[in-house]
């Protein structure tokens, strides 16, 4: 078979791989009811399993990039997949939250090898207009699976159990490397004096993880003055009850972590040294403004997907399949994409494409902000899903072109890596902003509501925080467990009702958060090049 046929099966592979990651990274999303009730996770715990994933991803795509470039990206994409299936194995074991958030971190190891390599393979394979087809190819199946995540999960835990979510990954990682082995050819860059950057790989892991955490925790430890219910501990030492709260001392050290990485980075590169990043990049117009915008464009589009299924589920009843099935429309609209831009391809400008799609993003997003609501259900937001995946789709392999389009074929793996890494820090971002958006939201309108029926403070405390607490798993069982407390019927049923609300108006608020970062998003793509690469 000749080298033009394999890479283009290889392509078939490399996507797979990349779904693997993607699916990975949404499919809790739908499983997420299941999983509460099984572990009894918190609210916090909650955004933990998801963040824990994403915080290390977002983390270590520096580091996997560069290291693949000096010892092959072909070999730490299939070292990464191992990596991840190992640890889906293990959630799919998991009995506690703690156990949870582990493999999830693990799992954030293996995926940060093949979300930066994948790229880089499609980047060194393919040329010219053939280029375009094999990115609008891999972004199209980003988008698409972001959605089919949740469906996938959905089924499996309404049919099956929760765990089969993780536990489907060891066959499909079976097929995956197979084919990486029988059809994709190795591809390594040349390299400088002085190693691995392993300081810079340090900094960069201190300087992701303590922005991440801050924001993720802000809520529960508070932003400055240290919340009284919950004091910060890990590994035995507690954070002093006396001072400020922990979370702008993160942020503190996030800031003073990004001073030394660039001081660094310029240090190793003055000496002619291997960089972790090569901040020269950002020198490069179409890069730098390509990154800011997905980094700003991230945060609105996958944040907003840890709010919805949660809101199809605990408040409008829907199954794991059911919501997951609604999803579904926001898949539908990301295929679509690829064959619209398919059809654009040499007749609009990259970057107008890109606009195109931030655009109908932000409509789709903003018309669930406006418009979800327990009378219209799921019919509400399906055609916004719709909306919303086309943009996405539109959007995603667009954009990733026109970052790339200068970027020199020696520092591929670096430029994917980093702007890998600025969408999964935009991801990361969206996901705990947004979720301190809806349960802060949620929490808000509850206390009104409940001090509108004249429920008392202490009672109205208890119920606040069981339903913040729960990620609003508390909210279907909330009558019953009122009307076992000799709470009369009508007004257990009452404040349940008022629960449901006070939910949904979390999730509007973090729809209209995201659609604010989306609009700054599409504000930024207009500082990118109009420039298509050629060979």
């Amino acid at each position: 078979m000749s080298q033009t046929k394999n890479r283009w099966i290889a392509l078939v592979f490399i996507s797979m791989a990349i779904s693997l990651v993607i699916i990975d990274g949404t499919i809790v999303n739908t499983i997420f009811p299941a999983v509460i009730e099984d572990l009894q996770l918190s609210s916090t715990e909650v955004q933990w399993v998801q963040e824990s994933y994403v915080l290390v991803f977002a983390s270590l795509l520096l580091v996997w990039g560069s290291l693949a470039d000096r010892y092959g990206r072909k070999l730490l994409l299939i070292v990464g997949i191992v990596i991840f299936v190992a640890a889906s194995i293990w959630a799919g074991n998991t009995g506690s939250a703690e156990a949870m958030i582990l493999a999830r971190v693990v799992q954030g190891i293996g995926g940060a090898m093949v979300l930066p390599t994948t790229l880089s393979l499609v980047n060194a394979n393919f040329e010219g207009k053939e280029r375009g087809i094999a990115f609008a190819i891999w972004g199209a199946t980003i988008g698409g699976m972001v959605a089919v995540g949740p469906v996938l999960g959905g089924w499996l835990a309404t049919d099956f159990s929760w765990r089969w979510a993780f536990l489907i990954n060891l066959p499909l990682g079976v097929i995956i490397v197979a084919g990486l082995l029988y059809f994709l050819g190795e591809s390594k860059a040349s390299q400088r004096k002085g190693g691995i950057d392993w300081v810079g790989a340090i900094i960069s892991v201190v300087m992701f993880s303590t922005l991440v955490f801050g924001l993720i925790e802000g809520r529960v430890y508070g932003w400055w003055e240290q919340n009284t219910k919950n004091q910060f501990e890990l590994f035995g030492f507690a954070w002093p009850a006396d001072t400020i709260s922990v979370i702008p001392v993160s942020l503190a050290v996030s800031l003073l972590a990004t001073v030394l990485f660039v001081l660094w980075e310029r240090h190793r590169e003055a000496q002619h040294k291997n960089v972790l990043l090569d901040l020269n990049l950002f020198r490069i117009a179409s890069f730098r403004n390509g990154s800011i915008a997905a980094m700003i464009i991230s945060m609105g589009e996958f944040g907003i997907l840890f709010a919805i299924p949660l809101w199809l589920q605990n408040v409008l009843g829907l199954s794991p399949i059911s919501s997951g099935l609604v999803l579904l429309w926001l898949a539908g609209g990301a295929f679509m994409a690829s064959g619209i831009g398919g059809a654009l391809s040499g007749k609009l400008p990259a970057h107008r494409a890109v606009q195109l799609g931030v655009m109908l993003e932000l409509v789709g997003v903003a018309g669930i902000g406006f418009f979800a609501s327990e009378e219209l259900g799921w019919v509400g937001v399906a055609p916004f899903l719709f909306i919303y995946g086309i943009g996405i789709g539109l959007a995603t392999a667009q954009l990733t072109g026109v970052i790339m389009v200068d970027v020199p074929e020696e520092k591929i793996g670096q430029g994917s890596g980093s702007q890998s890494t600025v969408r999964q820090i935009g991801s990361a971002l969206g996901i705990a902003v947004l979720g301190t958006v809806l349960f802060t939201g949620t929490q808000v309108s509850f206390e009104d509501k409940l001090a509108k029926l004249n429920v008392e403070t202490s009672q109205s405390v208890v119920l606040v925080d069981a339903v913040v607490e729960s990620a609003g798993g508390a909210i279907p069982q909330l009558s019953e467990g009122l009307q076992a407390q000799q709470v009369p019927q009508a007004i257990a049923d009452e404040i349940q009702l008022a629960a449901g609300e006070s939910f949904t108006d979390g999730a509007k608020w973090a729809s209209l958060a995201a659609a604010l970062f989306l609009l700054l998003g599409f504000a930024s793509t207009f500082n990118l090049s109009s420039r298509v690469r050629k060979e």
